[in-house]
């Protein structure tokens, strides 16, 4: 009986040595890939990686880990005419990322996430520019917000005749195109001073695209829906190199 006591005590603090070296190589591992995706990603600082499963240890040794969290603040994607667009939040699970050339590369077999777009940061999208509408008529966008429903209100600032007239908020849908483009499209066109403008001059005003390259690993967009601090995006991806 006394031998079991010593077999079970032993048994335990080498249970405990084991998970003790266990988190301590997972928080180097986390550590190095975080600056290895800094440099591969050009980002001013590392990014939060979590390795998710235990043990950590026998996943590496089979050179595969279930789950890789990584979490970017501040990014800033490509956009259209070298612009770049920030990316206040952007958030991804890795699932079965696997190694080669001696844990120099890394490649996900697939990922989902989100992303936060600011309204602010979008709105340099939108024409912020008077745009001629209608015969001594010009509208501007002059600010975006959460609309309801997961659609975006769109503030366009009218002038007739060279007044300025109070803005109007149009409720426009937000949707993903060919999974790298938000676009914002009107529901209804808004009559000025109680007059109708033409459809087609109005969306040149009320609709506009913002396309979004060059997301770390190759990250597709997947949904967007308005939140209340800018446009909320699910990413997806499949067969995505993370580095090397």
């Amino acid at each position: 009986m006394r031998g079991l006591r010593i077999f079970l005590i032993i048994a335990v603090i080498l249970g405990g040595l084991f998970v003790a070296a266990d988190r301590i190589a997972v928080g180097f591992a986390e550590d190095e890939a975080a600056d290895k995706i800094r440099i591969s990603e050009g980002l001013a600082e590392k990014p939060d990686v979590s390795i998710n499963g235990f043990p950590f240890l026998t996943q590496l040794a089979g050179g595969e880990l279930d789950d890789v969290s990584i979490g970017i603040d501040d990014y800033e994607a490509p956009a259209e005419n070298g612009r770049k667009i920030r990316i206040a939040e952007l958030n991804a699970t890795m699932h079965g990322v696997a190694f080669s050339d001696g844990y120099s590369s890394a490649t996900a077999d697939s990922a989902e996430g989100s992303a936060l777009i600011a309204y602010d940061e979008l709105l340099k999208a939108a024409k912020v520019e008077a745009v001629d509408i209608a015969p001594g008529v010009t509208g501007k966008v002059v600010g975006l917000s959460q609309g309801g429903g997961g659609k975006i209100k769109v503030s366009i600032q009218p002038t007739v005749f060279g007044k300025k007239l109070p803005p109007i908020g149009v409720t426009s849908t937000v949707t993903v195109e060919n999974g790298n483009t938000v676009y914002v499209h009107a529901d209804a066109m808004p009559k000025l001073a109680g007059v109708s403008v033409a459809d087609r001059k109005m969306r040149e005003v009320t609709d506009f695209k913002q396309k979004i390259d060059g997301l770390p690993a190759g990250i597709d967009l997947k949904s967007v829906q308005a939140g209340d601090e800018g446009v909320e995006i699910a990413v997806t991806g499949s067969q995505l190199k993370l580095v090397g």
